[in-house]
């Protein structure tokens, strides 16, 4: 079974006073939105962050590797929390 197509969603943005359009996947959209709120931030404000330390890349890849990267610390710091209370129980 092939599976269902991942819709691409373009939004408009302001960043730095100029009104510029995104495209990306839409669960890249629902991850970046989480990042935003994680982060008391607004996606606009999140984005120009992004786009400030892209340098020369493309703004929607610097985009898809900043989630990335938040999601790979999220996951490394559940791992170390897990060690920690795994090992922390195993010391009584």
């Amino acid at each position: 079974m092939t599976p269902a197509p991942i819709r691409v969603a373009k939004r408009s943005l302001v960043i730095a006073g100029h009104r510029t359009s995104v495209s990306l996947e839409e669960p890249f959209w629902s991850e970046l939105r989480k990042m935003a709120e994680t982060r008391n931030l607004s996606l606009a404000a999140l984005v120009a962050e992004i786009d400030s330390a892209r340098g020369a890349n493309n703004l929607s890849s610097a985009i898809r590797v900043a989630i990335l990267e938040s999601l790979q610390a999220s996951r490394t710091s559940n791992e170390a929390q897990l060690g920690q209370e795994v090992s922390g129980s195993s010391a009584g």
